[in-house]
């Protein structure tokens, strides 16, 4: 057997099975914040004009540059098969400190505590 189309059907078959497995025993059991359109916690039939608080908008920031700090580093197993492995991992190891001075940085100024 072709080893392509073995594991063609191995991944295809273990797909159906944790699939199947998934739906006959998974719990639901909804209730009314399961049931809402909105998962954010914030009343739907209130009023739009409600301000967030800048703390979400900080803590999602923070998930967003971290976030990205992965993307960055994922193509990183393959530098040291580049011409110039030593150059590539001396940026990674800028980005990566310059990332956790900024966080140091927001955790010392009180950026990630949800309350005062």
């Amino acid at each position: 057997m072709n080893m392509i189309l073995f594991m063609f059907i191995l991944s295809s078959s273990l797909s159906i099975i944790l699939t199947t497995l998934n739906l006959w025993i998974a719990q639901t059991n909804p209730d009314s914040e399961k049931l809402s359109p909105y998962e954010c916690g914030f009343d739907p039939l209130g009023s739009a004009r409600l301000p967030f608080s800048i703390r979400f908008f900080l803590v999602a920031i923070l998930f967003l540059l971290f976030d990205l700090e992965i993307a960055l580093l994922l193509p990183l197993p393959w530098a040291t098969q580049l011409q110039f492995p030593l150059l590539t991992m001396t940026w990674t190891s800028t980005i990566i400190l310059i990332l956790t001075l900024g966080l140091i940085y927001e955790w010392t100024q009180g950026g990630l505590e949800w309350a005062e």
